[in-house]
């Protein structure tokens, strides 16, 4: 049988193998693939705005506006428009990192004794919350106006429809939201937030909102509207930092001295990362005002003379050594932090290598050393301060986006204490950050670092962080809420990711424990109980604790984007492509 090809058909089937090996090719390489882009955040309908936005091409910057306007509406209890945050941006095409501080300022008209009673002692911290003196200036607003203006692509006013939209049709109210209402009493006794997350029964008695019922804020679709609109002169002038004002003067306690003034000039800050390196990768952070930053990067110096990696996750061993290196860094935290434009802030002195091997020496691997110690720093001016005191509540938020083109925002948000100072304006909650300066401004005669003062920022425990690989790529971005508990939260996620190898869900899975310098916290319910006696033993105060943790995170691997939710909160990762 002859199985030879006439040449009349091998010519065409020459032709068609070239066409099918062409297009191979073109396909492979030459056509514009599509690349991945990735959101996760504390709320489904916040992480379903910013994939919505970066569906339609927009940049990390601009899904997190998208996502903290979101936010302002269905997780009024952690973060808002009319609060702060901190964002570190990763620019992947000029490889540039930027760090922006949107924290909020105390008014011109602050004291350092606003937070005394009549007798000169400290108040207590539920009265100070709940007072017109407790609000500082917004700075989120500004400060994401800053960096939409640097990295934005699509329109200012696009980015906020998400919200408007939910705004004025409803959200479906979450069990958190719900939970969060129902435990708050003073929520019923304020102004405007009364009215908004409460009905009443036939006799005349608050209900609390309901999980599955649906919440419509008209009064923040206004504006929200007008934001987008105007820019940041819609939200620090004209009628709505006139609605901030009048509700801070009218507080039923206390009321504060914010004026317009003090809102017309707030300005956001760039502010230089801190980064330094741990094992092969790069750990980049916030600077001061945040001391969440300084205190993760002396966490990780410490542990970087032990081998992490070849000790067991979870074991008591490994909680042992996390809990002291912890211990050090929190007492520093307590001595040395505070806004950098006010206060000496030795940076360099607290991450130095020869400073950090002589903390990690101090760790005994058969005994805690209890109750650790500022250190002693090479530097008269930080040595001479008082200790700072102040309360940091787990009201937070905080994402972490990727988009197509490879740029990253990792961003902290938040209004302080659960619904800030209670407080309402223009259907947003005004937050109560300044309660997070020390209520006393001296100790023995020494100024303490993170006092009260005009125009200041209070210290933050935020802490977004991003980190590169070896060859200087982006790797991961996480943080979390948790107040003064969140360098704890970051912290033993970062050594689970980077030491451990886990992924970012399995991170976030583990069991929480951390040690503020006081006793050693553990997630209560979880196996970490099990370790109770033993860590006794090596003379760690134990307690057990319910854990409020809200980490969100992503990280680069050879499969994609991997991303992750702490299951203590009702966070989403939501993932797509985009053509490029």
């Amino acid at each position: 049988m002859d199985f030879s090809i006439p040449m009349k058909r091998i010519v065409p089937l020459a032709v068609a193998t070239v066409i099918v090996v062409v297009a191979t090719v073109w396909f492979m390489f030459g056509r514009d693939r599509p690349t991945q882009y990735m959101v996760a955040a504390a709320n489904p309908y916040a992480s379903g705005a910013g994939a919505a936005i970066l569906a339609k091409g927009g940049s990390a910057v601009d899904a997190a506006i998208a996502v903290q306007a979101v936010l302002t509406l269905v997780e009024p209890e952690s973060s808002g428009l009319a609060g702060g945050a901190f964002m570190l941006h990763w620019a992947s095409a000029s490889e540039k990192l930027d760090a922006y501080d949107g924290r909020e300022t105390a008014p011109a008209g602050a004291t350092q004794d606003m937070f005394l009673d009549d007798g000169k002692a400290p108040l207590g911290i539920v009265p100070a919350i709940l007072s017109g003196r407790s609000v500082g200036s917004p700075g989120a607003v500004a400060m994401l106006a800053m960096a939409h203006k640097e990295h934005g692509k699509l329109p200012w006013a696009d980015l906020f429809q998400p919200a408007i939209e939910l705004s004025e049709n409803g959200f479906v109210v979450s069990q958190k939201l719900a939970a969060a209402v129902a435990r708050d009493p003073a929520l019923a006794m304020m102004p405007a937030s009364q009215d908004y997350f409460f009905t009443k029964d036939t006799s005349g008695k608050r209900i609390p909102v309901a999980a599955g019922s649906v919440l419509k804020n008209p009064l923040l679709a206004e504006t929200l509207k007008v934001i987008a609109a105007e820019g940041i002169d819609g939200f620090y002038k004209g009628a709505v930092a006139q609605s901030i004002v009048d509700a801070v003067h009218a507080a039923p306690s206390r009321p504060g001295t914010l004026s317009m003034s003090d809102l017309a000039k707030y300005e956001a800050k760039h502010r230089e990362p801190l980064c330094r390196p741990y094992r092969v990768y790069v750990v980049c952070t916030m600077p001061p005002p945040t001391s969440g930053g300084i205190a993760t990067l002396q966490v990780l110096g410490i542990l970087s003379h032990f081998y992490m990696d070849q000790i067991e996750p979870m074991s008591l061993t490994a909680v042992h050594f996390i809990a002291e290196a912890e211990k050090l860094a929190y007492a520093d935290r307590g001595k040395f932090l505070g806004d950098p434009d006010f206060v000496h802030v030795p940076v360099e002195a607290l991450l130095d290598k020869d400073y950090l091997a002589g903390r990690a020496a101090l760790i005994d691997p058969s005994a805690s050393i209890g109750k650790a110690e500022p250190g002693k720093l090479n530097d008269k001016a930080a040595d001479n301060q008082g200790t700072n005191v102040s309360v940091a509540f787990p009201s937070t938020s905080h994402f972490s986006i990727v988009d197509a083109d490879g740029d990253v925002v990792s961003m902290t948000t938040s209004v302080e204490a659960p619904f800030g100072s209670h407080l309402m304006a223009g259907g947003m909650i005004l937050n109560n950050q300044l309660t997070d300066f020390s209520f006393v401004p001296t100790e023995d005669g020494r100024p303490v670092a993170n006092a009260v003062a005009p125009n200041k920022r209070p210290m933050s425990a935020m802490d977004p962080v991003i980190v590169f690989n070896k060859t200087g790529d982006f790797y991961a971005a996480l943080g979390s809420p948790g107040g003064s508990r969140i360098i704890g939260y970051v912290t033993q996620s970062l050594v689970a990711v980077l030491d451990w190898k886990m992924s970012m869900q399995e991170a976030f899975d583990q069991p929480r424990f951390l040690d503020r310098n006081g006793p050693l916290e553990i997630e209560e319910g979880t196996s970490l109980e099990k370790l109770t006696r033993d860590l006794t033993q090596l003379g760690h105060e134990v307690k057990p604790t319910k854990i409020n943790s809200g980490l969100h995170g992503i990280r680069v691997t050879p499969e994609g984007l991997d991303g992750g939710a702490d299951p203590r909160r009702e966070g989403k990762v939501i993932s797509g492509f985009v053509e490029r």
